[in-house]
């Protein structure tokens, strides 16, 4: 069999910069960015809320390399944090921080989304986790992204940790998605045949004034403006290293499984973006302790066995790829919950949601 091209990798991940008192989010005035980038370069930016820190890794050739780089990431944030009498979470949204509280970033990118789509810009408290997979070419890359859409919800579902918001527990594993649903350009990314009818679209935005440039297209999957790279963005902040790693070993192994069966002439299924957003909502709303719609079989499957059945799908990549141990992670989800499960548990045991950021912030150290 041939052998697999190297699919590099590339990680964002999105931090709550928290008062340890309080346990509210927290401005951090710039400071850890700016001292970060003494440290990092263009590792670190600040985000639009001034509360948020995001980092990325640098290209990485494989998992062992991204996991180095997320563990030494998170460690630095926390270090910088800590000169500043902070501390640092992951997870989707905040328990019970209020966006009205929490001071905007000056800078004239995020002036200009805010004047655009006022309270949906400045309400978009949240926190994500996005992950590149480098492609040879973007007609390879577009290929991928239609056939890859349909375990979105999957992966989704093993990342959910968003289960509260602004104090409330709202019902879903991940409220996240939910608030970015009010954001224009977002969701599923639509089919195209080809990358001219791709870039065909993408000018009609640019010249009608919808977009100014590419980047803003805010799918859970697209195709990079810049970048020989697709990137999933569907994920939650998640709560520990190990997790993110599993997610981006998933996402990784999906991309090259696919990428191997186009190379022989084997096509794998794509499904209406309709029914593909079934699975989406199922996923947000229970997590992995629901049930997601087999299409072929055109019934109801419980997430865990679909989720056992896409593991089974990828297993032959995965050791090409240098992955198994941050696969089988999984299985340990998939038992003990995801992060939203976690969150939940802690509050039910203690009817106090600064415990759940207690716990949201020793989690995020775990494993450095």
């Amino acid at each position: 069999m041939k052998k697999l091209p190297v699919f590099t990798l590339g990680i964002e991940e999105e931090y709550q910069i928290i008062d340890p008192e309080t346990r509210d989010l927290r401005s951090h005035l710039s400071k850890i960015v700016d001292g970060a980038k003494i440290l990092l370069n263009e590792q670190v930016k600040a985000e639009m809320h001034q509360s948020v820190v995001e980092v990325g890794t640098n290209i990485c050739k494989n998992v062992k390399e991204a996991e180095c780089e997320i563990k030494f990431l998170r460690t630095k944030i926390v270090e910088l944090a800590d000169k500043q009498g902070l501390i640092v979470g992951g997870a989707g949204t905040h328990p019970f921080s209020k966006w009205q509280d929490q001071p905007i970033t000056d800078d004239p990118r995020y002036h200009t989304i805010i004047n655009e789509l006022q309270d949906a810009a400045r309400s978009n408290l949240i926190f994500g986790m996005h992950c590149h997979v480098g492609i040879e070419s973007r007609e390879v890359g577009l290929k991928l992204i239609n056939q890859a859409c349909y375990f979105l919800p999957h992966i989704f579902a093993l990342s959910t940790n968003s289960p509260f918001w602004e104090g409330r527990q709202t019902g879903y594993k991940s409220f996240r998605t939910k608030v970015f649903d009010k954001f224009p350009r977002t969701g599923l990314p639509e089919y195209f045949d080809s990358v001219a009818s791709y870039d065909n679209f993408l000018d009609t935005l640019v010249k009608t004034n919808c977009i100014d440039n590419p980047k803003k297209i805010w799918w859970d999957l697209r195709l990079h403006p810049f970048y020989d790279t697709i990137e999933f963005r569907i994920c939650d902040m998640a709560l520990t290293v190990e997790e993110t790693m599993c997610m981006v070993s998933v996402i990784q192994a999906v991309v090259a499984k696919l990428y191997r069966l186009n190379t022989q002439n084997l096509k794998f299924n794509t499904y209406r973006l309709a029914l593909i957003k079934e699975n989406k909502f199922r996923a947000a709303r229970y997590g992995i302790e629901g049930h997601l719609i087999d299409f072929g079989l055109q019934k109801e499957v419980e997430t865990r066995l679909l989720i056992l059945e896409l593991l089974d799908f990828i297993d032959d990549v995965v050791d090409e790829l240098g992955s198994r141990e941050h696969i089988n992670y999984t299985h340990e989800i998939l038992k003990n919950g995801t992060g939203a499960d976690k969150q939940i548990a802690v509050f039910e045991e203690t009817k106090n949601l600064t415990k759940v950021v207690d716990f949201i912030t020793k989690e995020f150290t775990k494993g450095l």
